[in-house]
């Protein structure tokens, strides 16, 4: 999973907005797709999507399957863009 596939996944709107639901704890793939008005499988495709860049992470448990951030990725990607206005910041005192 490289930045490439997460900034991809990053691009679409709704990707971005179910991360940020999912910012509040884990949830139900059913009650994501309660917040759209798209069809559940276009938001199932959606958090395939955002499983496969490694931003959430999938537990199922019984017949649901849960979604949450994986804030390990999450935290890899801040750190980069930190280090790169970091890096920018640097540049312009020197």
């Amino acid at each position: 999973m490289g930045f490439q596939q997460s900034f991809k996944a990053l691009s679409d709107p709704v990707r971005r907005e179910i991360l940020s639901l999912l910012r509040r704890g884990p949830m139900a793939a059913g009650d994501i797709a309660a917040h759209f008005e798209v069809s559940g499988a276009t938001i199932s495709h959606h958090l395939s999507v955002l499983r496969d860049a490694g931003l959430v992470l999938d537990d199922k448990q019984g017949k649901y399957i849960y979604y949450e951030l994986n804030m390990s990725v999450v935290d890899e990607i801040l750190e980069w863009i930190s280090a790169l206005k970091g890096d920018v910041r640097n540049e312009k005192n020197q």
